[in-house]
C-alpha cells in the first residue's frame, strides 16, 4: 500500500487523472506514458507505419488506393469537383509527332495521277471527261463516277430525291437480271435477255440467301410475296420498286431497259448522289453523252419545296483516282 501511496503522490504532481480506484500497474502505465521521451514515441509510429504486409489488403499499394478513394469521396462532399493533374503522367515523352500531309500518304500512282488536276481550278464537263480517262490508277478498266452535293434535306419526304436513268451507252457492267412473276410472263423474260426467270422456284433460292443478280423485276401480283425477303433484298437495294420500274406489268420491257443500261440513282443520308456513268474506256465522248444524260434526269427531279440551291457542287472521279471538280451549269 505504501507502495501505490507513492505512485499517487507522483502522479498527483504531473498531474494525472488516476485514484485510488486504479490498480499499481494503471498508475504505473500512466507515469510512463508522461516519462516517456518522444523520440520513442515517434519510433513507435514508425514501426507502426512499417508494418504492412507484402500483398492484400494491408499491403502498400492499397492502402495508399484506399487513402486516394478517401480524399476524392472528401472532396465530393465537400464540393470540390477539381481534378488535381498529375504532371508526370500528362506530360507526354517524346517529340511531338508530325503528320504528314494526306497526298503523301497515297499510293505512287495515285499521286502521279493528282499532280494532272489543278486543286483551285474548276473544269467544264468536257474538260474533265477527257481529263477522268487519264487519272486512273488502276490497272482493271476503272468505272467514271459523278458525286453531286445537292441542297436538299433527305429526312424531307419531298426532298428524298431518287430516280432511274437510261444510260445511253449503257455502264459498261454486265447486269445480270431476275424475273419473279407467273409462268406465263416467263416465255417474254427469257426472250427480253432476263438470266433468272422462275416463281415458286425463286423463292426457294431466296430462302437460301443465294442472290445471283443485279436487278430484281416483279410483277405488281407477285409483290406481296416478296415481303418476308425485305430484310434480305433491301440493304443491298435489290427490293423491286415502282420508282425504278423494276415493278412491272411489262416485265419484257423492265428487262430490256435494265440490260441497256437503266441506272437507279437516290441521295444518301449526307445529301449526296453517287452515280457511275461508264467504264474509262469509253471514251469522252461517250462518256458525255451518259453524263448529260444523267444530269438532265437529276434537274427534272428538283424539289417544288426547295428554297436555295438545288446543286451545290460537282465532283467527278475514276475509280480509285482523285477527284476533278466540275461547273455545275450543266445540272
Amino acid at each position: 500500500m505504501a507502495k501505490k501511496a507513492e505512485l499517487l503522490e507522483k502522479a498527483k504532481e504531473l498531474k494525472l487523472e488516476v485514484t485510488e480506484k486504479n490498480t499499481i500497474a494503471e498508475i504505473e502505465a500512466a507515469i510512463a506514458s508522461v516519462d516517456a521521451p518522444k523520440t520513442e514515441v515517434a519510433e513507435e509510429v514508425t514501426e507502426e507505419e512499417k508494418s504492412t504486409a507484402k500483398a492484400g489488403k494491408r499491403s502498400e499499394k492499397s492502402l495508399r488506393e484506399a487513402d486516394e478513394k478517401a480524399d476524392k469521396e472528401a472532396r465530393k462532399v465537400a464540393g470540390d469537383t477539381s481534378q488535381q493533374s498529375d504532371v508526370e503522367t500528362n506530360v507526354k515523352k517524346g517529340p511531338k509527332p508530325v503528320a504528314r500531309p494526306l497526298i503523301e500518304r497515297r499510293g505512287k500512282k495515285y499521286q502521279k495521277a493528282a499532280e494532272l488536276v489543278e486543286k483551285a481550278k474548276v473544269y467544264n464537263l468536257a474538260e474533265a471527261l477527257e481529263l477522268v480517262t487519264k487519272t486512273s490508277p488502276s490497272k482493271f478498266d476503272a468505272s467514271v463516277e459523278i458525286h453531286v452535293r445537292l441542297g436538299v434535306d433527305p429526312r424531307q419526304a419531298d426532298q428524298n430525291v431518287r430516280a432511274t436513268v437510261s444510260l445511253p451507252n449503257g455502264t459498261g457492267k454486265t447486269i445480270r437480271v431476275a424475273v419473279f412473276a407467273p409462268e406465263a410472263d416467263h416465255a417474254g423474260a427469257k426472250k427480253a435477255g432476263a438470266d433468272i426467270i422462275g416463281d415458286e422456284e425463286f423463292l426457294k433460292q431466296l430462302e437460301k440467301e443465294e442472290l445471283n443478280f443485279d436487278i430484281l423485276v416483279a410483277t405488281p401480283q407477285y409483290m406481296p410475296k416478296l415481303g418476308k425477303y425485305a430484310r434480305l433484298l433491301g440493304p443491298r437495294g435489290l427490293m423491286p420498286n415502282p420508282k425504278s420500274g423494276t415493278v412491272a406489268t411489262d416485265v419484257a420491257k423492265a428487262v430490256v431497259e435494265a440490260k441497256a443500261g437503266k441506272v437507279e440513282y437516290r441521295v444518301d443520308k449526307q445529301a449526296i448522289v453517287h452515280l457511275a456513268v461508264g467504264k474509262v474506256s469509253f471514251g469522252a465522248d461517250k462518256l458525255t453523252e451518259n453524263a448529260k444524260a444523267f444530269f438532265d434526269s437529276l434537274a427534272s427531279q428538283k424539289p417544288t419545296s426547295l428554297k436555295g440551291s438545288y446543286v451545290k457542287s460537282i465532283s467527278i472521279s475514276a475509280t480509285q483516282g482523285p477527284g476533278i471538280k466540275i461547273e455545275n451549269s450543266n445540272a
